[in-house]
């Protein structure tokens, strides 16, 4: 009797941990990073909010977040859409660009000349440890973001996955910092096989600097660090293979 009861209660504790796991995330994401002409940036964002983003909506499109790098010297607009897959992202753009109010839309915020110089697109998956973009539970408050973008060493990459997602996520978190999705570029693309582009989320500036000093002095972490690159034969990332832009979220986005 005894046997059955703990079977039983161990059955029912698996079935509460399988409740509680996270679904897979199979979206395919598209990290976009657009390079507006000098002065033409206010125009490109009043484009976004009045006209763009409605219409990504309408032709299938998720907005995930909207932001501008906070020392944004090269004009510079980063989103991020999301899609069920490729296919659905190439039918969904090819609609897009063929609606009459897009169309009308571009014409008329280009009369005074184009607002784009360039156009950088990335196409990323979730890693199977990203927890995805962080909810804001500051009561609404805009929060401060972190891009930042891992070059590892060859054959360097899951070495870097495990790191993550058995220290350095846990750390993050212990040290203030909100951990947001982790991708892993879509095969195809330049690095594709050696690079990690993650997204944090701080309170604000201070809070990101004193953040990331304890983090770094954490003797936890320095342990960590020390015992992956031991076991790598050596570190897991390029020499200035580590970059980081801090994000402030415009307007209209609907991650803040």
């Amino acid at each position: 009797m005894l046997r059955t009861l703990v079977l039983g209660l161990l059955a029912a504790v698996s079935l509460a941990v399988k409740a509680e796991e996270k679904p897979r995330d199979t979206r395919l994401y598209e990290l976009r990073t657009y390079h507006a002409e000098p002065g033409k940036l206010d125009a490109l964002l009043t484009r976004f909010r009045d006209h763009t983003c409605k219409l990504f909506e309408k032709h299938g499109m998720t907005n995930v977040g909207y932001w501008v790098p906070v020392e944004n010297k090269d004009n510079l607009l980063v989103y991020v859409l999301s899609y069920p897959d490729r296919a659905a992202r190439d039918a969904a753009w090819k609609g897009f660009l063929a609606d009459e109010d897009w169309k009308k839309a571009a014409a008329a915020s280009e009369v005074n000349g184009k607002l784009l110089s360039k156009i950088d697109e990335l196409y990323l998956t979730s890693t199977d440890f990203s927890p995805g973009f962080p909810a804001n539970d500051a009561g609404g408050a805009e929060r401060l973001f972190e891009l930042r973008t891992y070059t590892t060493t060859p054959g360097k990459l899951p070495n870097l996955h495990k790191r993550f997602s058995e220290h350095t996520m846990g750390l993050f978190k212990k040290h203030g910092m909100t951990n947001g999705a982790y991708f892993k570029p879509v095969p195809g693309q330049p690095a594709a096989d050696d690079t990690l582009v993650y997204f944090l989320a701080h309170k604000d500036a201070a809070a990101a600097e004193k953040s990331w000093t304890e983090f770094r002095a954490d003797p936890v972490w320095v342990a960590a660090k020390k015992a992956s690159e031991d076991a790598a034969g050596g570190s897991l990332t390029v020499p200035d293979g580590v970059k980081s832009v801090f994000l402030k979220p415009v307007d209209f986005s609907a991650l803040k």
